[in-house]
């Protein structure tokens, strides 16, 4: 449930140092690179990294990283972070441990990433407390332990962590380190939903559709199918397409069917592949025709106007 290689850029680059050492040369530094002249921010930055201002590590570790300015360097990049991170460092640790639980620039190891988490996550890091009950949820670099998993997660869904609030609501509807609770899983559920998470768009449809933890709503359960399928979730695109099928909380539509069935094969959805072959022969010519020029604007556009 990793995010791609320092998503967390923007958030290391907000500044709770404005009174620290070196800020002013700090924040020279960071316009420069949000202006896109990262080999001039490197050139200030490092100095400030050598001297041993943790901040300037941590995005110097980042530029080696993401490969701004410079080639990237994995290598380098740990050895920055750590310098960082020993410092006490939070948003260092937590990429330090991301680097561990990848093997990138070190070797992998799930221990040595749980540990740079927990650092992290013992002062507060929503990120790092997500990561590290990820950790446990899976039984990596730790022994395995759903109750402690689902407390990490509480900690940051509390801080309105979005992949948190989902991981919680999963926790909830299995019973896994907390008791099987179906509406607590449709309140984690709806605040990552709210967030935008796709997966917890999913999710909550799934509850309005089987009338789990909320009373069964088709119509709120297309609702959420349609706000997931627009980002590409192929299991809501396939949902969606089911409730056209059916005429369930959305008018009866074949057509539209087999476009949002369509799309979700196209997704790799294991199940829309048969539905959209057996969808296809009810069809006539003329029909068929239009969904599939429906499906293929609507890739086109991102997902937007999937409609006839």
């Amino acid at each position: 449930m990793l995010k791609p290689a320092f998503t967390a850029l923007t958030v290391m680059l907000l500044l709770s140092l404005a009174f620290s050492a070196g800020a002013q040369d700090l924040s020279q530094a960071l316009a420069k690179y949000r202006s896109g002249d990262y080999a001039g921010a490197l050139a200030d930055l490092m100095p400030l990294a050598e001297q041993g201002n943790a901040s300037a590590q941590n995005i110097v570790g980042a530029i080696y990283a993401n490969g701004r300015g410079v080639v990237r360097d994995n290598v380098a990049a740990a050895a920055w972070m750590r310098r960082a991170a020993e410092q006490e460092h939070t948003l260092s640790q937590v990429n330090l441990g991301e680097m561990y639980e990848r093997g990138r620039g070190v070797g992998q190891d799930f221990a040595e990433a749980a540990r740079w988490y927990a650092r992290a996550a013992n002062v507060g890091n929503a990120e790092a407390q997500f990561k590290l009950g990820s950790m446990y949820e899976q039984g990596a670099g730790v022994e395995q332990d759903f109750a402690a998993a689902a407390a990490w997660f509480r900690r940051a869904a509390e801080q309105d962590f979005a992949d948190a609030q989902l991981s919680l609501g999963v926790l909830y509807t299995t019973g896994r380190g907390v008791e099987r609770h179906p509406v607590d899983a449709a309140i984690w559920f709806r605040r990552a939903a709210e967030q935008g998470l796709a997966r917890a768009q999913y999710n909550l449809g799934v509850m309005y559709e089987d009338g789990l933890g909320v009373e069964q709503d088709f119509g709120v359960a297309s609702v959420w199918f349609r706000r997931a399928a627009e980002q590409g979730y192929a299991s809501a695109q396939y949902a969606l397409g089911l409730l056209y099928y059916r005429g369930e909380g959305v008018p009866q539509d074949p057509v539209l069917a087999h476009v949002w069935i369509n799309l979700a094969a196209a997704g790799g959805h294991e199940n829309a592949f048969s539905a959209r072959g057996a969808l296809s022969e009810q069809l006539s010519d003329t029909d068929l025709a239009t969904a599939e020029e429906i499906a293929a604007r609507c890739r086109r556009q991102g997902y937007e106007f999937c409609v006839r």
